[in-house]
């Protein structure tokens, strides 16, 4: 767990060094999401610019131009100290050890009273459901987590499925129109078709699956064995060789494409394991 915890402390570092571009602190470019930033540095491999920018009809009005730019820097870098990347390094530095401490109390407490034998479950993997209450309470918490969290994970898919959509049928009022409705709560409320269409088969699609596979952990494994590697590992490290321009074969590249290398492995090992435990639960 220790590992896995310096290899995420690793990751958001260079996610978070990726979020402007083309520099880590005071650069002009912000990124609204990892997929952004992906497409920024990984599809256009040189982010070179010059002072050609918007047309000037006379060189003394491109000089003005030059000077409100400059102007436009100072005062964003002005305005924003401490750096935003500095400030998401602290806030996930909290989230993980945070994370973590909760995870190995439950891993080591549980195996420290247990053995090779501690459930899944630790409330109901025994057999008992004794006291009502607190099975109940907890149980209300993990909808509460599952809930929120569901809809966190759920926001890129329905980006990306959005968007697809759109630049796929882009004069098609069922992808791209909003209607207005007044309800007594939701003034403001706006539906449109295909998010309501598309979300909906998502979250019944989503649910068969799990009332077809009810094995948490099993599920668990492969759904992080499939995107550890490529969200958490491959796409910060390509992001930041580019970013900082590293030449291959240098020291600094060879070490972090053997880190990501080593993930891989490790990703590959973990869904083998998983498949294997997913498909022995289900014929048992």
């Amino acid at each position: 767990m220790l590992v896995f915890v310096a290899i995420t402390i690793v990751s958001a570092d260079l996610l978070c060094d990726c979020y402007r571009s083309p520099d880590p602190e005071y650069g002009p470019t912000k990124s609204k999401s990892c997929v952004e930033a992906g497409k920024l540095y990984l599809e256009n491999k040189m982010i070179m610019q010059s002072v050609g920018g918007d047309p000037a009809a006379t060189t003394i009005e491109k000089l003005w131009f030059v000077f409100q730019a400059l102007g436009d820097v100072a005062f964003d870098t002005l305005k924003s100290p401490p750096p935003e990347n500095r400030a998401m390094k602290k806030a996930s530095m909290s989230a993980i050890f945070i994370t973590t401490f909760f995870y190995l109390c439950c891993g080591c407490f549980g195996y420290a009273a247990f053995g090779d034998k501690t459930p899944g479950n630790l409330l109901s993997g025994f057999g008992f459901y004794e006291p009502f209450w607190l099975i109940d309470f907890v149980n209300a918490c993990i909808i509460l987590h599952l809930v929120g969290g569901y809809q966190v994970y759920s926001q890129p898919v329905f980006a990306i499925a959005e968007r697809w959509f759109g630049k796929k049928y882009p004069n098609s009022g069922f992808v791209n129109n909003f209607y207005n409705f007044k309800l007594p709560l939701l003034s403001g409320f706006q539906l449109n078709p295909l998010r309501l269409c598309f979300r909906t088969f998502y979250v019944i699609s989503t649910t068969v699956i799990a009332v077809i596979f009810p094995y948490f952990n099993q599920v668990l494994g492969v759904l992080g064995a499939l995107n550890f590697w490529p969200l958490a590992i491959y796409f910060p490290v390509e992001m930041y060789l580019v970013q900082k321009k590293i030449g291959a074969w240098t020291t600094k590249w060879i070490v972090l494409q053997t880190f990501s290398i080593v993930c891989l492995i490790v990703s590959i090992l973990a869904l083998i394991g998983s498949v294997e435990g997913l498909i022995r639960a289900k014929l048992s």
